[in-house]
């Protein structure tokens, strides 16, 4: 299988705040100048942070704007944040200022109305953005220029091929792998992003890819189409690493797991961390990125401004040059950006 790892170049609701268009581009860049623009991220990998480092650094020297870096274990700590804001009707002057987000975390800042925007076309950057992608949904959850998308990411596992010269290619030959070698398998606990997605992706190939899995559940399936999962969990944690008792934190534990000789897979959504950890000593050369027979779990991630943003013409800015080909190509680099997480 090619294992895809991909940038997204070259190829209005009234209850939320609209952002001018790319004819006040100079407007907005002139505004922007001085501002602090504080951005939540998930701060677990320091190659991703020192990427950030080197963005703040360009957008310093080039727009005087200031790309602060609040480092958060989970999205979702954010989104708490903004709800105490909106519900204390702090509507300016916010302590957000942009957010990488997907999924759950940018349906749940849409329906509380979180969001500024829309504000993609306004980005002189966004003609860059490969619109062949599903930019427009997320999650299923319509977009509508609430987020830019930053990238492309893929479910992959990595095993180490001197250990584990055939891993799994489905969920069911893991399960028979497990129980054939107790206590090598595991995964991140949900609802770390990881673990979650392991879970979906268990539950597409339990149940053949269910077209009920791309609707709203209801009360009358739920049950019904979830149950093979429950069964799966229940036969693979009784033999899981740790007697399923206990789960790593995130995709960066497992790595050490691995690497440590304790599980014989680990999982990551960047396929190209697997050369990069090896080119820092993290893992040895001999592991190898794959993906199941079925295929992998695929997603885009995105960036957004919350609505009570205090440095908003910023954080535009900051999101435009975060699209450009240069910073995009850098993002691509192996040696740069690593292990990719929410």
């Amino acid at each position: 299988m090619n294992l895809r790892y991909s940038t997204l170049l070259l190829a209005t609701l009234a209850s939320h705040t609209t952002i001018s268009h790319a004819a006040d581009w100079q407007e907005i860049e002139q505004s922007a100048k001085g501002q602090t623009v504080y951005f939540h991220a998930w701060g677990g990998s320091q190659e991703i942070n020192q990427y950030l480092q080197w963005a703040n650094s360009e957008l310093q020297k080039r727009y005087e704007v200031t790309l602060k870096h609040v480092k958060v274990a989970d999205i979702s700590e954010t989104t708490t944040r903004l709800i105490a804001e909106k519900a204390a009707n702090q509507n300016t002057g916010g302590s957000v200022d942009m957010v990488w987000i997907n999924g759950e975390n940018f349906k749940s800042m849409k329906e509380n109305q979180l969001l500024a925007g829309p504000f993609t076309q306004s980005l002189p950057n966004w003609k860059y953005v490969d619109k062949t992608l599903p930019i427009d949904v997320d999650f299923s959850e319509p977009t509508e220029g609430l987020e830019a998308p930053w990238g492309a990411a893929q479910l992959v596992f990595i095993h180490d091929q001197e250990k584990l010269y055939n891993p799994p290619a489905s969920f069911n030959e893991m399960l028979s792998y497990a129980k054939a070698f107790p206590n090598r398998i595991t995964y991140p606990r949900p609802p770390e992003f990881h673990g979650t997605s392991v879970l979906k992706s268990m539950l597409i190939e339990l149940t053949n890819n269910d077209p009920a899995l791309a609707k709203p559940a209801t009360s009358d399936n739920f049950d019904a189409v979830t149950r093979p999962l429950w069964s799966y969990l229940d036969a693979l944690h009784s033999v899981a690493w740790r007697g399923g008792k206990q789960f790593p934190a995130g995709t960066s534990e497992a790595i050490q797991l691995l690497d440590d000789g304790q599980i014989d897979l680990a999982v990551t959504f960047n396929p190209n961390s697997v050369f990069s950890a090896q080119a820092s000593g993290k893992l040895a050369e001999t592991t190898r990125a794959y993906a199941m027979e079925m295929g992998a779990l695929s997603n885009i991630h995105f960036l957004a401004i919350p609505w009570n943003a205090s440095a908003n013409e910023g954080a535009l800015v900051a999101i435009n040059f975060l699209l450009s080909p240069e910073a995009q190509s850098r993002k691509g680099d192996l040696n740069v950006w690593v292990i990719l997480q929410y």
